[in-house]
């Protein structure tokens, strides 16, 4: 019995120093766009920042653990203080500095069902997430569209119906021509669409054919997860989202069951091939997602 529980201590110990570790190597990047918005990136989602006279505005905040040294990377590039945060949507890897950002003073934005899901337990992959505090939540939400008049600059807050989630926002700086996406737009990787919280695969299609309709040939793309993009990528990746949702559509109109679907390599094969799938959404998920998403009509 003495024997077990020094092995039990052993493995808390490490499990306790192996978190620190990881939290204590994360490193935020700055990535400059313009003269006045930013790229960062540390664990999480991409972070946009867009400083200027007024102050600054932030989308997304990633974890809260984080905090200390995003709000350190930010005291480089401005000295004003974030006055505004846009939630692009609900997960935590994205609002999980609210709290803190909400006590720095920083006025937090988002569409109306992102302070619902905040506000409720939920599950996410499978894991239950309880609801977050009330300090955390948006104080302004929106139904569809919002502009921010901050720096000189019209920035286009403008919600995509049931694409990631129910909740998405694309923010769209109008004078510098940049685009944030959130979640909307994995640069290079399949989607992670969240069919429990009202993602769709034919919604984030839409989501990418209204930034298509926005932007052009000049406009920079800050996607929720990988690298800075543009047009030409997007556009390829909106077509590689279609060209499967019609594969899978077509499995679906002969009878095949969500088993077979998930299982037929050559749904996805020449995706695969350009190495789309990865730990976090792999072939096999985004098949069995684009399934149940047009079957639950």
């Amino acid at each position: 019995m003495k024997l077990i529980r020094q092995v039990s201590f052993f493995f808390l110990l490490t499990s306790v120093f192996t978190n620190f570790a990881q939290k204590r190597e994360v490193k935020i990047e700055s990535i400059k766009i313009t003269e006045s918005i930013y790229m960062l990136k540390g664990q999480g989602g991409n972070i946009g920042l867009f400083v200027g006279e007024d102050g600054a505005f932030m989308i997304d905040d990633q974890f809260a653990h984080l905090t200390p040294k995003i709000l350190k990377k930010i005291k480089k590039i401005t000295n004003k203080p974030v006055k505004y945060l846009i939630n692009t949507h609900w997960h935590g890897d994205h609002t999980g500095g609210n709290q803190n950002m909400s006590k720095e003073g920083a006025v937090i934005i988002s569409h109306k069902n992102v302070r619902k899901r905040m506000g409720m337990e939920s599950v996410v992959r499978g894991k239950t997430k309880p609801a977050s505090p009330k300090e955390a939540l948006p104080v302004i939400t929106f139904t569809e569209d919002m502009m921010v008049h901050f720096n000189g600059e019209d920035v286009l807050i403008s919600h995509v119906h049931e694409a990631h989630t129910d909740g998405d926002a694309h923010i769209y700086f109008t004078k510098s021509n940049v685009l944030h996406m959130g979640d909307t737009y994995f640069q290079g990787k399949y989607p992670y669409i969240d069919l429990t919280s009202g993602g769709s695969i034919e919604g984030y299609i839409a989501s990418a054919e209204k930034a298509l309709l926005m932007i052009d040939d000049t406009t920079v793309i800050i996607p929720g997860h990988r690298e800075i993009s543009n047009k030409n990528e997007l556009l390829a990746y909106k077509n590689m989202l279609v060209t499967l949702r019609d594969r899978v559509q077509n499995k679906i109109n002969e009878g095949k069951t969500v088993e077979e679907v998930k299982n037929d390599i050559s749904i996805t094969k020449e995706y695969d091939d350009l190495k789309y799938g990865d730990w976090f959404i792999t072939s096999e998920g985004i098949r069995e997602t684009i399934y149940k998403s047009l079957t639950s009509k």
